[in-house]
């Protein structure tokens, strides 16, 4: 009961420190709410069951994101002097240093680097905070910034390094957060173009990460090989998983094309073409790999103990599921009927 309790009470002071950072007026409120975030989260990630991996997993990101905050602090104190004793201090290189800070503590590329390894440790109720709600105060923060040069590269290294990274993995949370990296870079692009289409893609992919995610925990799943031999007696569970898996690469008949469907419209109509089809293509490389998966898991027969499925397949959970990937695999025909009804 402890357990739980104190489970609530963390997962609320996270709210509450992201909520500060996202209506913070100033730098200094916005790395205080930063770091209430954090130091709420940690406790969330040290988990019981899994006590070795998680306690690894939550002090490399206290080490990244207490280096991230201090860069974050140092480079608003720089701010605040410039602002209020008139000393001559170049502004964009502070705030190119705020960038980088928050580029490190939502785990865009060039600072990846601590992502996959940490969500390996992770249990998959975490991995989805940390892939979801752990984004929104940074992005949010940047979208204050306005350094193009430096969005833009992080934009095509965290596009390009989400794709190629995602290649080689067996390790589903891995193969999560490569893709978690490559879609942080098309909602950095949105977040250029506009703040509204920005949120409309984070909603849809927090939807669809919670759609993989929810079906991961339900059978704990965490390799490529159980999913090619866990769903042998339920044909439908099997094909609505690797649906899923299309709709987040952003398939076009599925719920996950239509926000990146938004992005190109844009960067299509600003003429940004160098840069959109870098993002094209690089989505095709994660839908390559998406689509591999999903060949080998269809194509080839696997063995399976048949004990395994009585008790795991008449849970409420997986009505859920499959209420959820309805939307996520019907998503686009239906919101396309609501608009031509209008």
């Amino acid at each position: 009961m402890f357990n739980n309790s104190s489970k609530i009470l963390f997962m609320t002071i996270m709210i509450i420190g992201t909520l500060i950072t996202v209506t913070s007026n100033s730098w200094l409120g916005a790395w205080m709410g930063l770091e209430i975030n954090l130091l709420s989260f940690i406790p969330l990630l040290s988990d019981s069951n899994n006590n070795l991996t998680s306690t690894e997993a939550s002090l490399k990101y206290f080490l990244t994101q207490a280096l991230a905050s201090t860069v974050l602090l140092f480079s608003s104190i720089i701010l605040m002097l410039k602002n209020n004793m008139n000393i001559e201090i170049n502004e964009s290189f502070s705030s190119a240093m705020i960038m980088s800070a928050l580029l490190l503590k939502s785990g865009a590329a060039p600072f990846h680097f601590w992502f996959p390894n940490m969500m390996e440790g992770l249990t998959w109720m975490n991995a989805l905070m940390l892939m979801t709600w752990q984004k929104i105060a940074p992005l949010m923060l940047i979208s204050y910034l306005d350094i193009k040069n430096l969005l833009l590269m992080s934009v095509i290294l965290s596009v390009i390094i989400g794709a190629i990274g995602g290649l080689n993995q067996t390790s589903l949370r891995k193969l999560m957060a490569f893709s978690s990296i490559n879609h942080l870079g098309w909602m950095l692009m949105s977040l250029m173009i506009s703040e509204s289409i920005w949120l409309i893609y984070f909603k849809f992919y927090s939807f669809l990460s919670l759609i993989l995610t929810f079906m991961f925990n339900i059978f704990k799943l965490f390799h490529l090989n159980q999913l090619f031999s866990w769903f042998v007696n339920s044909k439908i569970l099997k094909f609505t998983l690797f649906m899923n898996f299309l709709s987040l690469g952003g398939l076009p008949p599925f719920l996950g094309f239509l926000p990146k469907w938004l992005v190109i419209q844009q960067l299509s109509l600003c003429n940004q073409y160098f840069i959109l089809l870098i993002m094209m293509m690089s989505t095709l490389i994660t839908l390559y790999f998406y689509l591999r998966i999903c060949y080998s898991a269809f194509m080839l027969n696997y063995y399976e103990n048949n004990w395994t499925n009585s008790t795991q397949f008449n849970n409420i959970n997986t009505y859920f599921y499959l209420i959820f990937t309805f939307f996520s695999i019907f998503g686009l025909f239906l919101i396309s009927m609501f608009f031509f009804m209008l």
